[in-house]
């Protein structure tokens, strides 16, 4: 259950917070040829959370997501985007019901949600004070979470289902190069499903927003794979919409 650091935090932290509006802050990392999640457990807890906060009076909602990230994850400077708001009653009552009445946190609470796609391998975890676990977890076998932030995670998805369905996704998740195997790879991670190799290659080459190496990926029995790299131009292009 909730720690006695952010029970005995109460009063400040309502003097400075809004007092029903939250974030929570999903961040995707393409890691092992799996999605994986940015997930933290508190101190004393069994179940697992996302990186999420409160909204500061003195600041916009994109401010503190930004800020909340860092503070419980370490990750910085991360594009965050907005995919949901969260609002269901009883949200919050049911994970604080051993607390008084008059606990703000155990109050209603609407939670703005956030999704980035960021190459984890930039990405070191930090343990904030109030946790004792931070890190990759792979969303296709998703632990236990608190309140709904299964189903936030879920959603966000969902989203990110949606969006690689007409814009490009990779930019964020690969490195500089990688070969066309591994972008499947990721694609058929975000959709739960294998792809077509031909199909697959024929679609994502008639966008233009890759650009082959020169050379190949050394090492390996068999003939070494094309290098690409994303056309950083095309693919800003591509960001508004195209239909596979």
């Amino acid at each position: 259950m909730i720690i006695k650091e952010i029970q005995d935090a109460s009063d400040e932290l309502y003097n400075k917070a809004l007092a029903h509006v939250s974030i929570d802050c999903v961040v995707f990392g393409f890691k092992d040829n799996r999605l994986h999640a940015l997930m933290l457990k508190l101190k004393g807890e069994d179940n697992w959370m996302l990186p999420g906060g409160y909204v500061y009076k003195d600041e916009s909602l994109d401010d503190a997501a930004e800020r909340i990230l860092f503070e419980r994850s370490g990750a910085d400077k991360i594009f965050l985007n907005v995919f949901n708001v969260f609002g269901n009653l009883n949200r919050s009552e049911v994970y604080f019901k051993d607390y008084k009445d008059d606990l703000w946190h155990k109050q209603r609470f609407v939670s703005i949600g956030y999704y980035a796609l960021v190459d984890h391998t930039q990405v070191t975890p930090v343990l904030d004070v109030y946790s004792d676990v931070c890190e990759w977890v792979p969303v296709d076998k998703l632990p236990n979470t608190i309140m709904d932030h299964g189903e936030i995670l879920k959603k966000a998805l969902t989203a990110l289902r949606e969006q690689i369905s007409y814009k490009p996704i990779g930019y964020n998740l690969l490195p500089e190069t990688f070969t066309m195997p591994e972008l499947q790879a990721l694609y058929e991670a975000i959709l739960g499903q294998k792809l077509n190799r031909g199909n697959f290659y024929r679609k994502i080459m008639r966008y233009n927003i890759l650009i082959k190496q020169a050379e190949s990926r050394k090492g390996g029995a068999h003939k070494a794979p094309n290098l690409y790299r994303f056309d950083k131009e095309n693919y800003k292009k591509a960001l508004n919409g195209f239909n596979w």
